[in-house]
């Protein structure tokens, strides 16, 4: 982030301007020629590395990725004795109610100043791209799109995990299309044992038409349960599943391994199990988008008969005051939108229609 957003936009800025400064890339800084000013580029992962620099100015970007103590450790290094003025300054979009809001807007605290910006004012982005914001809705849902796009402070993690979902809008009687594959996700788990069977239509919309769920079973129960269901599929079968899948059980077989096994003779079937989950709030994200964008749009219907999913997206919850999902409250819940979640993930993450969801704007 540091190299392809901060460090081009000013090495951009310098050229532009035919402004003279030589650039070291092994040490990763620049000088400026006419000033003998330097400009060091450091990331804020490791913020202890950050000790030891005397500085008279620091700027942050991306500041609710970052950790409160980075910014502390750099406001105690602005102590440069040739400095006439000393400012450190960041850039954020808000995050929830996060420790950038406490400090820099819940609070006012004398030496700090905190400028917010309206979206519509960018008229430099929007001269090129009228209907950039327009382009937006189709990729967020209605509450993402409030903050990421028009810079609002929300709780987007209190209470309900799915609030885009509506029983009206996003459930109905869904039919298997035999040319399309049918799409199996799984989520390991004991009792339950829970998956959903899905497809995704030409026009890019979900649809769940089954669920299984099972009490104290297996991975051999649930692809014998599977197996009965759906016997034979001319389109074809891909399998999602947790990543966990290809850990060693008891047994010494991974849950991988079971399922390529009692699948081996249904036919063609693409395993597609990641070596790693996505990150549970850019997947949860996704989801709210697919059940409602932020313009209304649904992409994501589920078969009436599918109760317990159904049940999910209307009860699943953040823990109070957490962006951590409450799997403790009911233990039923969480299990099957956790595995329609690794589904859409592999289908549609990172390629939505603009934006940070993917497609170049310009």
């Amino acid at each position: 982030m540091l190299r392809d957003a901060t460090q081009a936009a000013l090495l951009e800025v310098l050229d532009r301007n035919r402004i003279p400064y030589d650039f070291n890339r092994a040490e990763n800084f620049l000088v400026m020629r006419e000033t003998r000013s330097k400009i060091l580029f450091r990331a804020v992962e490791e913020f202890e590395r950050l000790r030891g620099s005397n500085l008279a100015w620091f700027g942050l970007d991306e500041l609710t990725y970052t950790q409160e103590e980075a910014w502390l450790r750099l406001e105690g290094r602005l102590r440069d004795p040739k400095a006439t003025r000393l400012c450190g300054f960041a850039v954020w979009t808000p995050k929830g109610y996060d420790w950038v809001y406490e400090r820099f807007v819940a609070r006012q605290v004398e030496g700090y100043e905190t400028v917010v910006a309206e979206p519509f004012e960018n008229r430099f982005l929007l001269d090129k791209v009228p209907d950039y914001y327009s382009r937006l809705k189709s990729s967020y849902d209605a509450r993402f799109y409030e903050q990421e796009v028009l810079g609002q402070y929300l709780t987007l993690h209190a209470g309900k995990v799915y609030p885009s979902f509506e029983r009206d809008g996003n459930t109905g009687s869904v039919e298997v299309d035999e040319a399309l594959p049918l799409l199996w996700a799984l989520d390991f788990n004991v009792d339950p044992m829970c998956s959903v069977i899905a497809q995704v239509r030409a026009d890019g919309r979900v649809a769940v038409v089954d669920e299984i769920v099972l009490s104290r079973a297996s991975t051999y129960d649930a692809c014998s349960e599977f197996a009965s269901r759906f016997s034979s599929h001319a389109g074809g079968l891909i399998v999602y599943a947790d990543a966990t899948g290809a850990r060693m059980q008891t047994t010494g077989r991974t849950d991988l391994a079971i399922l390529r096994e009692a699948l081996r003779d249904y036919g063609e079937v693409e395993f597609r199990i990641p070596k790693s989950n996505p990150v549970v709030r850019e997947r949860v994200t996704l989801m709210n988008a697919k059940l409602s964008a932020a313009d209304g749009v649904r992409l994501l219907l589920v078969d009436v008969k599918c109760v317990e999913l159904i049940r999910d997206f209307e009860e699943v919850a953040f823990k109070e005051g957490s962006q951590v999902v409450d799997k403790d409250r009911d233990p039923r819940r969480t299990h099957l939108s956790d595995a329609l979640g690794y589904l859409v993930w592999q289908e549609c993450g990172g390629r939505g229609t603009a934006g940070e969801m993917g497609k170049r704007l310009f």
